[in-house]
C-alpha cells in the first residue's frame, strides 16, 4: 500500500494529528482525527455498523484541495 502523506494540522500541540493520507493505489483519502464519541452527534450521521467517522478541523480541508488540483505537499 503506497500512502502519501498530504498534510498535517499545522496546529497541531503535539505535531501528530490530525493528518490527511493519499492511497494511491486505491485513489482514496485516509484521515487521522479525534474520535466522535458523541451520541447526540452520531444518531446525525447515516452511519452504517461497518463504518466509523473521525472529526478534524476545517483547516485542515486544504490538503484535500491541494491534492485535487495537482499541487504537491512536501510535509
Amino acid at each position: 500500500m503506497a500512502l502519501r502523506k498530504l498534510g498535517k494540522d499545522p496546529e497541531s500541540k503535539t505535531g501528530g494529528s490530525p493528518t490527511v493520507y493519499l492511497d494511491e493505489e486505491k485513489g482514496t483519502y485516509l484521515v487521522q482525527g479525534w474520535i466522535v464519541s458523541d451520541d447526540a452527534r452520531l444518531k446525525q450521521l447515516d452511519l452504517p455498523g461497518h463504518e466509523s467517522v473521525v472529526e478534524i478541523p476545517r483547516r485542515m480541508v486544504q490538503f484535500f484541495e491541494k491534492e485535487d488540483r495537482g499541487v504537491s505537499t512536501d510535509v
